[in-house]
Parts: structure tokens; sequence; C-alpha cells
């Protein structure tokens, strides 16, 4: 454990560190007024904290920096008190109190929002498309062999699937099959649904069977969007630091994935290495689950530099899942 006074000059070294980008001096840290001890005695805290592991020197003539340590040690000792920021949730509130229509179209601008504000890379994850209730089944010939299937969810999602079908099906089985599967669909979930009855008629049967095996494949589904990678691009000088960051977010499994291992271990926030994917160790994540009627349905999260402004983005990320989980849950009423 750090005594009061280096955990100050700890949490005024990542401040200075996490606004300009560079290596922070003890005479720096020694004029703040946070601080309030002389630069002697700064730079003795700082030897101490860099032999403890919480600082490092990059160049032997330069100042200090932060270590995955450090930040780890700052985060723990964020309070909550750190974390109000009425612009960005007056920002958020807006943007929910104006948001409407599909699913899909609502996590996209919230990836784009969490991105704009945090200036990091932003990833929301919906709910699985099994857990919404079905609102209306559409089935629109589109050629004489094809047809395309819209279901219309109780989260506001839309699946689409073409469906191939025989050419001797005629818009009256069509119609038939629409009727009957609205009958066993409309109002619960495709979690629930393995088959319906037979319609008594071996073509409105085919039809209903290719909607059902078609839609089958979306029941786990979640509907994922990353926005704003070019901020993680931007925020390292190394090519091949870039280039590993970059390929790793284009795999949205593995992105998924670590939010959920993430939530699972009880984390909101992971520093560099402690998330354990090594290509992205030069990053943290922050995470936090959406929840709408008490259950968690999907994450929202963040993916930045370790040097990113943590009580900035863990405020932005918590008060964008809340109100994210909130409309959706109002959206399935």
């Amino acid at each position: 454990m750090l005594d009061e006074r280096k955990t100050a000059i700890l949490r005024a070294v990542v401040q200075e560190y996490v606004a300009s980008g560079q290596p922070v001096g003890s005479t720096h840290i020694a004029n703040l007024p946070s601080v309030k001890v002389s630069s002697a005695t700064v730079r003795n805290e700082m030897a101490a904290l860099e032999q403890d592991g919480y600082l490092a020197q990059p160049h032997t003539s330069a100042g200090r920096i932060p270590t995955d340590k450090g930040y780890r040690h700052f985060v723990d000792s964020i309070t909550p008190e750190s974390l109000v920021a009425d612009a960005q949730a007056t920002q958020v509130g807006e943007f929910f109190s104006a948001a409407h229509g599909r699913l899909e179209d609502l996590l996209r601008h919230t990836t784009t929002l969490l991105a704009n504000i945090t200036h990091h890379t932003a990833v929301v994850v919906g709910p699985e498309v099994e857990t919404a209730t079905v609102r209306a089944v559409h089935i629109s010939r589109v050629t004489p062999r094809t047809a395309t299937v819209v279901m219309v969810m109780s989260n506001h999602g839309v699946e689409n699937e073409t469906i191939q079908i025989s050419d001797d099906i005629s818009d009256i089985h069509i119609s038939s099959a629409v009727a009957h599967l609205g009958r066993f669909l409309v109002d619960h979930s495709l979690g629930d649904i393995d088959s319906i009855p037979s319609a008594n008629d071996a073509h409105v049967d085919a039809v209903c069977y290719a909607t059902l095996n078609a839609l089958a494949r979306h029941r786990k589904d979640k509907p994922v969007f990353v926005g704003g990678a070019s901020s993680l691009a931007n925020a390292f000088d190394a090519v091949d630091v870039v280039r590993d960051v970059l390929t790793t977010i284009e795999q949205q499994f593995v992105v998924v994935s670590l939010l959920q291992d993430l939530l699972d271990r009880g984390l909101s926030v992971a520093i560099g290495a402690e998330h354990g994917i090594e290509q992205l160790s030069a990053c943290s994540v922050i995470v936090a689950p959406v929840i709408a009627d008490g259950e968690a349905i999907g994450s929202v999260g963040v993916l930045g530099p370790t040097r990113m402004n943590y009580p900035q983005a863990l405020n932005t990320v918590e008060v964008v899942s809340e109100q994210l989980g909130r409309r959706i849950a109002e959206g399935a009423s």
C-alpha cells in the first residue's frame, strides 16, 4: 500500500502524463497545488515509486511515466465523486432522448457517440436475437425460386434472410405461410421455437420450414458495432503496435469475448496485460454491462492506450451503458 503522499504524487504524474504525453519531472509535480511538498521530496518519492514498479524512466535524463501497475493504483483510487461529469451526462441524455428506430441503428449511433466523447475505439454489443420476441413476419418473393424473409423483433431489431423456394409455390402459398408463421411466432422468442405444427399443405409447410431453418442460424447472433478504430492508430507511434492492435479489433469475436470475459471476472477496467490478449498489451479496456429489465443483455466498452483519461472513460461508459439498457427496455415493452 502507498501512503497518502506517494498516492498524491502518483496521481499527479498520471494526470500530467495523460494530458501531455511527455515524461513528467519532479519540479513540475512539486509546483502543483495538489502536492504541496518540496521538489527534493517529490524527487525522492518518485524514485521510490519507480523502485516499487509504479513509475518508469524511459531515458536517464527524462522524467518518469506511469507503468501498468501505476495506472492500476490510480484507477483503484478513483472515487465516485471524481467520475461526475455533467457535460457528458447531458450529452448522452440528449442523445437517448432523441433516439428512435431500429435496434441496429441505435447501437451503431451509440458506438459513434461513445467514440466521439472518449476519443477511443468504442464497442457496443447488443442482445442475442433469440432473447427478443417476434413482432411481425413478412415474406416477399424476389424471383420464381427465392424469397426474402423479414422478421421484426420486439427490441427494434430486424432479421433478414433469403430462402429458396420451388417455382410451383404461388404467392397464395406464401401469404398462407406468413399467416401460419404469425400464429405461432408472434409474441414468442426465436429461442422458444424449434418447430411449428403443420399447415396441412405441403407447399405452405415448405415455406415455413425454410423460414425457420434460415432464422435459426441467427438465434445466438449478437449485433456488434465497433467505431473509432482510427483513434487507436493515432495513439501509438510504433507501426508494429498499430498493426497488431488494428488486426485484433478487426476480429470482432475476439473483442466480444474479451468484453464478456472481463465482465465474468467482475472487472470494469483491464490495464495492459491484465486482459490477457498479447496483441492489445499496450491498451486498456473499460467495459460495463447493458442491463434491461434486470438482465444483462449486452455490453459497452472502450479500448484505448494505457495513457487514457480513466475517470472520463469510466464515467462515459457507465452512463452510456445505463441509458442504452433503459432505452432497449423501453423499446421492448
